[in-house]
């Protein structure tokens, strides 16, 4: 439950409260005026069990004028109501130090109220009124205090709370930024190796067969792509805001590139010009799909469609034949479950399967995204 919808409930349940006790202080009030319970006159007595039962409908902002009130109502109809009513609140909503102002009313009442029925005053009688008094208002003290050590308490476990959670975010940030660290340690400096060497041999092969020139070339944009890859992938762990833009977010390039390697893949892009946000998405999709062709079917003729529905989501689908022997590729099985993970972050779907005559399918159908906003994109007819 959040705070406003907490704050409100509880208002509303004072709220109830409070207009519960006022109605059973003006009930008292009735059986005072039919049970004679004090010898002045009936609208006397009336007219001051009403103005103090109706006084203790204030008793949390102006406690003291609730416990004067309710021990004038007593004083002169009877009515015990508001003036427990009127004390307790006394001792809870007024500050310790002038918590002797409600006593005193309380004695006064219930003092006038013996003066009144037997036209005296005696020691005992003053004995326990005064003891009386003081009970009610330091039974609403303690209630008081009670309910400040419980807000302590609650405000002290919500601050050890978002102690905890941020401990553990800046757990987490470090383990991130360790993970980038080892991750830039271990790869950017082998992958730069492998550009060195294939733009050394590019350069070497320049008079060599065509189809040599164009793998050492490939070998070194590929390299390339994977070294501005890491540098993306090592600002979003570290949570670098100022992180240059993904690359390579180019459905056609990504298949060109593909088919330079050796795949035979066909490009069927019917959902036009995508928002950035639904284009990164889309291009990992197939470049898990091409990898995954390349790893346990190199030799397949793979399909790749991005569709847009009526309803303005895109389907993304990479569906292979089947392949001869699988490449010798490494890999740890865990491409599709990431995938999915970025998929279902989005608010997509993921499925994966055999298709017909031994083939595989990758499908994605995702819904429209903008700038992180999902719903169907202006202008959308088809």
């Amino acid at each position: 439950m959040d705070v406003p919808l907490r704050w409100r409930t509880g208002v509303s349940g004072r709220g109830a409260a409070d207009m519960a006790i006022v109605l059973a202080c003006l009930v008292l009030a009735v059986l005072a005026v039919k049970g004679r319970w004090s010898p002045l006159p009936s609208a006397v007595v009336a007219g001051a069990g009403a103005a103090g039962s109706l006084a203790q409908g204030w008793r949390r902002h102006r406690p003291r004028l609730a416990a004067i009130a309710g021990a004038a109502s007593y004083a002169v109809s009877g009515n015990p109501g508001p003036l427990i009513v009127g004390l307790y609140a006394g001792g809870a909503y007024v500050p310790l130090r002038r918590a002797w102002l409600p006593a005193a009313a309380g004695w006064a009442g219930l003092a006038g109220w013996s003066w009144i029925d037997e036209g005296r005053l005696s020691l005992e009688n003053a004995a326990w009124t005064a003891g009386a008094a003081a009970v009610v208002t330091a039974a609403g003290g303690y209630a008081a205090t009670r309910r400040a050590l419980a807000e302590s308490w609650r405000a002290r476990a919500e601050s050890a709370e978002a102690e905890r959670r941020l401990r553990d975010e800046q757990a987490r940030a470090a383990e991130r930024d360790r993970i980038a660290r080892e991750m830039h340690d271990v790869l950017a400096h082998k992958v730069s190796l492998i550009a060195l060497h294939a733009g050394a041999l590019e350069l070497a092969a320049d008079e060599g067969p065509a189809p040599v020139r164009d793998g050492v070339a490939l070998i070194r944009v590929t390299a390339r792509e994977a070294l501005q890859e890491l540098r993306y992938v090592l600002g979003a762990l570290r949570g670098d805001q100022a992180s240059p833009g993904e690359p390579f977010a180019d459905l056609p390039s990504l298949v060109g590139a593909a088919r330079q390697a050796g795949q035979r893949v066909e490009l069927d892009d019917r959902a036009g010009t995508l928002p950035p946000a639904m284009a990164r998405v889309v291009l990992r999709v197939v470049q898990e799909g091409l990898t995954n062709v390349r790893k346990h079917a190199p030799d397949a003729r793979t399909t790749v469609t991005v569709n847009r529905g009526t309803r303005g989501t895109v389907t993304v689908t990479v569906a292979n034949t089947a392949g001869a022997e699988p490449a010798d590729l490494p890999g740890a099985g865990a491409g599709l479950v990431g995938l999915a993970e970025r998929v279902r972050l989005v608010g997509g779907t993921l499925h994966s399967g055999p298709a017909d005559a031994g083939g595989w399918r990758l499908r994605a159908e995702l819904p429209w995204r903008d700038h992180g906003i999902t719903g169907p994109p202006p202008g959308d007819v088809s």
